[in-house]
């Protein structure tokens, strides 16, 4: 079992209980739980797969996926309120899983011949919509649209990817190197409470 494949697992695990204490704080039922649990821990990959026309789908393919959602969701219901006081160990695990699955994102697509730069929003998707998904559903504005430097630093990694990968340096140092550009823009954005800047005035608004 590789170290990368690992921190997938963790990765998963991480946003479906993300996904889980959402419904569960909205009054979901177990099943509705579950659900969005899942559609958190793997809606991106499989989003990405359905675009690319990768079969099998992610967690089809490897069912340690869903046994991965389960664990977690019966974690949530278990520990729910001792969860709150793991919040940086959560958040650390967060992070690398989006880190994980940017990059695992990014090779899938490229794996498929796709443009570097098609391959790179891949990625993206992969990281990111899990929990566009899991807003959405939930009845929420997405987090990625208010708040937060988190598609960003994705891109910020995916692009150091690429850059290396076009100097033939070898993968696994790519990845390590790339991989923790994610985690520190992401660890410096919220330490410091960084936002991206929103469109409020433009040349014409009156003062």
């Amino acid at each position: 079992m590789s170290l990368i494949y690992v921190l997938d697992i963790l990765g998963t695990f991480a946003f479906a209980i993300s996904g889980a204490l959402v419904a569960s704080d909205k009054k979901f039922d177990l099943f509705g739980v579950l659900i969005i649990a899942f559609v958190t821990a793997v809606g991106g990959g499989m989003l990405r797969d359905v675009l690319i026309n990768a079969h099998p789908i992610n967690w089809i393919g490897d069912l340690n996926y869903l046994f991965v959602i389960f664990t977690a969701v019966v974690f949530t219901f278990l520990f729910k309120s001792k969860i709150a006081h793991l919040s940086k160990t959560m958040f650390l695990f967060d992070t690398v899983g989006i880190s994980v699955f940017t990059l695992l994102g990014l090779e899938k697509g490229l794996s498929y011949d796709l443009h570097p730069i098609i391959a790179l929003i891949m990625g993206m998707i992969s990281a990111v919509f899990g929990g566009v998904l899991r807003d959405v559903l939930t009845n929420k504005i997405p987090l990625i649209f208010q708040k937060e430097i988190y598609a960003s630093a994705c891109l910020a990694g995916g692009i150091t990817y690429l850059i290396l990968n076009h100097f033939h340096i070898p993968e696994n140092i790519i990845f390590i190197i790339s991989a923790s550009i994610i985690i520190i823009i992401r660890v410096i954005a919220v330490k410091f409470e960084l936002e991206l800047p929103k469109i409020k005035d433009d040349l014409f608004t009156k003062k």
